[in-house]
């Protein structure tokens, strides 16, 4: 067997580095660089392998301020190339490695591939405990990193270089399988980094990894065929899964040709254009009164793509037909069989493909049901075009919504606009007219804050030459805003549109609605008086802070310079920020929703008796979809 001698961490980049995915006959590098803040756990191993092939091999090194903002980018590039292709993150032991956690969570919570690579404590133990070592009184083999094991989809332990040949083609099929991908991470004591090993170099060599699209069971398929024949009102729900397996078109045609009104899910929204005529909206918490109109009286559900989140089911309280089924198309077997579900398992475009087929000689929908929905599309759209036109006599600070609706005239429905956390992610479910798939970028799997900016500049390096649009709260700016250096740092072209609400305006909004009065959610200053952070508001200078940092950077007061601005930064290189202040206040309205959060149940305080009233009423509506006595016979 020929051989090649090289360290692990060079073994390691030379692998990496010949990994491909293909889908549809379309090949392309599953691993397009290395994210890498290195510390003395990985820059004598990964890091020296990396400066010294990295380059050579087409495997570049990308230089973060952060270590969960790096693993965010990689998440984004990953949704952004629909899961073929991804990045490898590596960071030192100890809190470089944790500070990787919760962005590990938010990649496997969305199913999306990322390669985490955190350095580990010497394997052979010699000196120990090592700085930033954890020492566990009765498992000496833990370290900090047993943290990722909950939160990845695969974990290995590297403690001898030859364990490499196993682990590393299994990293890589969990990274490319779309049922079980997520954050896959493999942890490298930093003395095995350093060892050599003759490795074969067949194990060396270019390998592809086939993206499979598993077609759903023909007798599951013709089960739902006949549900969707018997059904007076099918509505149905599209989530990320149609996203990544492309299967706007093919959804587009099925919603068209039998007459079946399309809900979207955060992760869904795009999959069909907002002009298309079967699109109804948004559904669940943060949805529409279309969408949820007919999801109250729906008998039945095709959920195609989607985990059926409590947002997207207001918290198993948006179905009440007595007698509704759901119809489960997920390539991932537990997704498929949610709310007692008749599970077709297996790829969103080929289960969509062969309902098709089974439904060929069913005329679709009845005539009187799709006026309906016509007339509810016709209704929402009005509403979302009055919200989104700005008011016409406008306070010192500006509407949310007239907002978003201003940035999405100026850019359109194709450029990027990206979000993830805050008040944002319900508005611009509502408001944001996207007309493809790509356009529409927010992060709601596990909303995380400080994700934004990161992801922005992994969607400008998945397609530089696509208008990305940033939009992030004052509150998720703090956390995060040192990416702005890295966005510079690449050369990226960026705009940043950074609302300002004074804090954490949707968190504040959500606790007056549960009866508790404002309570450490502004940006206020400790007031002496009460001992409370209920003083004055602290002025942050975001302009000058954003322009210390690299960016070019505008205070915007009003709607027409709001447009301005956003047309002038369209033309202008590098990383661009817009401040615009908010009225935290000035929100939408509810859209006949509810979500459930739960409100004490003792309190002096009367708003809080009145709340946990209406909590008590409303959970009255919630649902258990697990039992059906109706006899489904196959065709």
């Amino acid at each position: 067997m020929t051989t090649r001698r090289l360290t692990v961490a060079q073994a390691l980049v030379h692998f990496l580095a010949a990994q491909y995915s293909e889908r549809d006959g379309v090949r392309q590098r599953l691993i397009r660089g290395v994210w890498a803040i290195f510390g003395h756990g990985n820059v004598a191993g990964l890091g020296q392998a990396l400066a010294e092939y990295g380059t050579r091999l087409g495997l570049p090194t990308y230089r973060p301020q952060h270590e969960q903002a790096m693993v965010h980018a990689a998440a984004a590039f990953a949704r952004h190339t629909e899961r073929l292709s991804t990045f490898a993150c590596t960071a030192s032991i100890g809190p470089g490695s944790t500070n990787m956690l919760t962005a590990a969570a938010g990649a496997t919570i969305n199913r999306l591939p990322v390669l985490l690579l955190p350095a580990d404590a010497f394997a052979n133990r010699v000196p120990d405990p090592v700085l930033q070592q954890l020492e566990h009184p009765l498992e000496r083999d833990v370290s900090v990193n047993d943290a990722f094991r909950p939160l990845s989809r695969f974990f290995a332990r590297i403690t001898r270089p030859e364990q490499m040949l196993d682990v590393l083609p299994e990293a890589m099929r969990v990274l490319t399988d779309p049922a079980e991908t997520g954050a896959v991470t493999v942890a490298l004591p930093q003395d095995v980094q350093a060892e050599a090993y003759d490795w074969p170099v067949a194990f060396l060599a270019e390998r592809v990894w086939p993206i499979r699209r598993p077609v759903p069971d023909p007798a599951a398929v013709a089960v739902a065929a006949q549900l969707l024949r018997q059904a007076e009102r099918p509505l149905v729900i599209v989530g990320g899964g149609a996203r990544y397996s492309a299967a706007g078109e093919a959804l587009a045609a099925l919603a068209s040709r039998f007459g079946l009104p399309v809900a979207e899910t955060q992760a869904g929204k795009g999959v069909l254009s907002w002009q298309h005529p079967w699109n109804v909206g948004p559904i669940g918490v943060n949805g529409g009164l279309a969408a949820n109109r007919l999801a109250r009286q729906a008998d039945l559900i095709l959920a195609v793509g989607t985990r059926l989140t409590d947002f997207t089911t207001a918290s198993k309280t948006a179905f009440q037909h007595p007698a509704v089924r759901v119809i489960g198309l997920n390539i991932n077997a537990a997704d498929a069989a949610k709310l007692g579900g008749v599970a077709l398992v297996g790829d969103a475009r080929q289960g969509i493909e062969a309902l098709a087929v089974a439904l060929s000689d069913w005329p679709g929908t009845a005539v009187p049901y799709r006026a309906e929905v016509a007339q509810l599309r016709a209704e929402w759209d009005a509403w979302v075009a009055a919200w989104r036109t700005p008011p016409a006599a406008a306070g010192p600070r500006l509407r949310q919504a007239a907002v978003l609706g201003v940035l999405n005239t100026v850019v359109g429905g194709r450029a990027t606009v990206i979000n993830a956390a805050g008040s944002m992610p319900g508005e611009l479910l509502r408001l944001w007219r996207a007309e493809e798939p790509a356009a529409y970028h927010v992060e709601y799997g596990y909303s995380c804050m400080g994700y934004e900016l990161p992801a922005g500049i992994g969607v400008k390096l998945a397609e530089p030459d696509r208008d990305v649009v940033v939009l992030v709260g004052d509150g998720s700016y703090l956390m995060a805003s040192a990416e702005l250096v890295t966005a510079v740092a690449e050369g990226l072209d960026l705009t940043v549109v950074l609302v300002d609400n004074g804090g954490f305006g949707s968190i504040h909004g959500l606790q007056q609605a549960v009866g508790s009065p404002p309570f450490g959610n502004l940006l206020r200053a400790r007031n002496p008086a009460t001992g409370q952070l209920d003083g004055p508001p602290i002025v942050v200078d975001y302009v000058q802070h954003a322009a210390a940092m690299g960016a070019r950077a505008w205070a915007v007061t009003s709607y027409e310079e709001l447009a301005a601005r956003l047309a002038e930064a369209r033309r202008l290189p590098g990383v661009k920020v817009l401040v615009v202040p908010v009225d935290p206040d000035d929100r939408l309205p509810g859209c006949e929703s509810w979500w459930d959060v739960p409100v004490a149940a003792v309190s002096e305080q009367p708003a809080v008796q009145a709340a946990r009233q209406a909590y008590e009423q409303a959970r009255q509506h919630q649902r258990w979809f697990g039992a059906h006595t109706e006899t489904v016979t196959t065709p």
